[in-house]
């Protein structure tokens, strides 16, 4: 494909659904290799939608809407960041500016000062928004993990609690725990490891009908020298509407900080870890999917709309709920997909799309997978070995691990990963792969890496028109343990495609090329005992 072109159907999406039905099949027949401590009993898995025609011209990655919510906007809408002092800039902008709704899902808030100027610039937006009209229409939304948010005495927690109390009416904090961590396993695992088996890992920063998507957390690190991943969605109220309905879901299911800092289930709800664990993981399910679903047909209504009213040849289209002033809108050359991971409650959207992307790609095909720690699913090492595209796989070296230096047993975590990269390295030399699947690792000084995300050139082409960015590592947590969310961003924009070009130039240029002699020098070197431990507890981490 030429560089920049539109794209054109690879035919109806309908071909593509043998290709879902048969990871079905599969991950049926070889349900019991993924079986692992602490899982959720088997539950469905979600099958595709019956599917509708592509139109004429249609890009090839419309199959994705089968099963998930379509968003098509301008590529004009969307930004691509580069620094953590950029996003944490774009942070405290967006926080002043934000008249209606503030909507913040995260692994857990800082206790540094730079999360402290965070809380003031909430306070701050409340307050205003209170002087205002005596009455405040500003509505904050928090949703963190209980574990993670809950370490140490000093929090996420103490650091929400005055928010809570002054503006009690406009401000929710919720704190999500997973239903596996209970009984004795809760009582035995010290407070640091209890974070292993399973985490709130979604990252969305929403302010009014502005959409901030990254894989990064709100801490002083993320906001100053740990390289991650951003990208801000302007004026699409739609996506914001769909967040904003996926948070208050997940939010609905956890725990709800109170005033006093204790913690409260809403009334009728099943707890996570006390309650009847099928029962809680299902009304969660039941949750999320409403959401998807009810969000999937909106769009599909508007699609139908929009694309059997506009006239032929027609470059614009009418406004939603603006049809009575005529106003008009480009016709979208960007389409927006929200990928869903949550494998405790039997949902498991973005591992089927991540693996329908990585087998379907084509021959001279390139994709570039980076991600902050790398442990792969065994269904995605064996696509990427057997499948025919190039692959340019970025992953930390040890030293910008967010584990090294780490105490204890932690400090062992990036010889962990060292091993687990020297055994795929293996693998593919086993296989004569070298020059189709070529591992990088980041390194610079005084950083550390924790960026994720793909991005898809065609073959012919010397622009991605495909990119996944969000929370999920790719890795067996991220599948299996975690709450997941990312977004498939597909464009036709030669300017945009410029941009995730740039930004993954940006990524790679701080990276050498892993060869035989990566793993001779010392810093590679990993002791016997982490080789032995490995294999029991990569599922962990």
């Amino acid at each position: 494909m030429a560089q920049g072109a539109s794209f054109v159907c690879s035919g109806c999406c309908c071909q593509q659904q043998p290709l879902l039905h048969h990871h079905l099949r599969q991950r049926e027949r070889s349900s019991w290799l993924l079986l692992a401590p602490l899982l959720t009993p088997p539950v469905p898995v979600i099958t595709a939608p019956p599917c509708t025609l592509c139109p004429e011209g249609a890009h090839r990655f419309q199959w994705i809407r089968n099963l998930v919510p379509e968003f098509g906007i301008s590529s004009s809408h969307v930004k691509v960041l580069s620094s953590p002092a950029e996003f944490y800039e774009l942070l405290k902008v967006q926080i002043k500016a934000a008249k209606q709704r503030m909507v913040m899902a995260s692994l857990y808030l800082g206790t540094g000062l730079l999360e402290q100027e965070l809380v003031y610039c909430l306070e701050e937006a409340l307050e205003k928004s209170l002087q205002a009209k005596g009455s405040s229409d500003l509505r904050v939304s928090i949703l963190l993990d209980y574990t993670r948010g809950s370490r140490g005495r000093k929090n996420s927690r103490t650091m929400l609690i005055p928010l809570l109390q002054r503006f009690p009416e406009q401000v929710r904090v919720s704190l999500f725990h997973t239903p596996n961590l209970r009984g004795l396993l809760r009582l035995l695992i010290p407070e640091r490891f209890n974070e292993t088996i399973g985490l709130q890992h979604i990252k969305v920063y929403l302010f009014d009908d502005n959409v901030i998507l990254s894989g990064a957390n709100l801490s002083d690190l993320y906001f100053t020298n740990r390289q991650d991943r951003y990208v801000l969605l302007r004026d699409s109220p739609e996506i914001a509407d769909f967040f904003t309905e996926l948070v208050d879901a997940i939010g609905d299911v956890s725990l709800q900080l109170q005033q006093d800092d204790t913690v409260q289930m809403m009334e009728g709800m099943v707890h996570p870890y006390q309650g009847d664990k099928v029962a809680y993981c299902e009304i969660a399910k039941r949750r999320v999917m409403e959401v998807i679903n009810s969000a999937r047909t909106r769009q599909e209504l508007l699609h139908a709309k929009t694309f059997h009213g506009s006239q032929p040849g027609s470059s614009l289209l009418p406004q939603q709920g603006s049809q009575a002033s005529g106003s008009l809108k480009p016709e979208p050359d960007t389409w927006i997909y929200p990928l869903i991971q949550m494998k405790p409650f039997g949902i498991q959207i973005d591992e089927m799309v991540t693996e329908t992307l990585l087998t379907e790609a084509e021959r001279d095909a390139r994709i570039y997978l980076t991600t902050g720690y790398f442990n792969l699913t065994q269904a995605y090492m064996d696509l990427i070995l057997g499948t025919r595209a190039e692959y340019r796989i970025l992953l930390a070296s040890p030293e910008v691990n967010g584990f090294f230096g780490a105490k204890g047993v932690a400090g062992a975590i990036p010889a962990a990963y060292v091993y687990i990269e020297q055994q795929f390295y293996s693998e593919v030399c086993c296989l004569q792969q070298q020059e189709r699947v070529q591992l990088q690792e980041y390194s610079r000084a005084g950083w550390t890496f924790h960026a994720k995300g793909l991005w898809l050139y065609l073959a012919g082409s010397d622009l991605p028109c495909l990119t996944l960015i969000g929370s999920p590592n790719f890795g067996y947590r991220s599948v299996h343990r975690d709450l997941e969310a990312q977004v498939a961003i597909v464009t036709e924009n030669k300017a945009l495609q410029q941009q995730l070009h740039q930004e993954q130039e940006q990524l790679y240029l701080c990276s050498g090329v892993v060869s035989t002699s990566t793993f001779e020098q010392p810093s590679r070197y990993v002791k016997l005992w982490v080789k032995l431990v490995t294999p029991l507890i990569k599922n962990f981490f």
